[in-house]
């Protein structure tokens, strides 16, 4: 993992100081990093609204999008899929530099205005077009986010032989109600089948 993303990781441990604001999920030197950051912004009724903010800096991190992933209680899933395009699209004017503070201060500051013009949010086209971004042809990665598992045992083991079936690797990660998986592969292998997107939502390609 590259030294300035360590030391962005060190000032947002330093930054992110309170009580349950800051987690490490994940630490590879293959994978990158991948942490949360619980948050809260001025809602349309002008009461905070909790965020959990989860990112995923790969190895190209900052010359490529970090993963994101939005969830709150206080949002329905099409209002956190429209902050988590908003934050990509924020994050391509960001390319090059540590970004995760700014995001995280962005929505910060932003979050009012995206609920109350949800019409700005660009819908799924705008999703597809963050996620194919890379900055070469060779190893990808992808953030899946989940929205449920009815059988645990038997969807593990579905999602690793498919896995191995399309020679990826990658990881399943549990954080409460929220299910992640985070796939790493061959580009003409990393894009994500029809089996894989039962119950899934795409947050993105890297």
């Amino acid at each position: 993992m590259a030294e300035p993303v360590r030391e962005e990781l060190s000032a947002l441990a330093a930054i992110f100081c309170g009580p349950d604001e800051w987690e490490v999920l994940s630490l590879s030197e293959t994978d990158g990093a991948m942490f949360r950051i619980l948050t809260k912004a001025e809602g349309i009724t002008d009461t905070d609204i909790p965020l959990q903010l989860v990112f995923h800096l790969p190895l190209s991190y900052p010359s490529c999008l970090p993963g994101i992933v939005v969830n709150s209680n206080h949002l329905t899933r099409a209002q956190c899929e429209i902050v988590k395009e908003k934050l990509l699209e924020q994050a391509e004017t960001l390319l090059s530099e540590p970004m995760v503070h700014e995001l995280v201060l962005w929505i910060q500051q932003n979050l009012r205005h995206i609920l109350e013009h949800p019409e700005a949010g660009g819908g799924g086209e705008k999703c597809s077009s963050a996620a194919s971004m890379t900055v070469d042809d060779g190893l990808w990665m992808t953030l899946l986010h989940l929205d449920h598992m009815r059988a645990k045992a038997k969807y593990v083991r579905t999602v690793e032989k498919w896995a191995s079936d399309l020679r990826l690797t990658g990881r399943l990660m549990f954080m409460g109600k929220i299910i992640l998986i985070l796939l790493q592969g061959d580009r003409n292998d990393i894009k994500v089948p029809k089996r894989l997107m039962w119950n899934v939502n795409l947050a993105i390609f890297c």
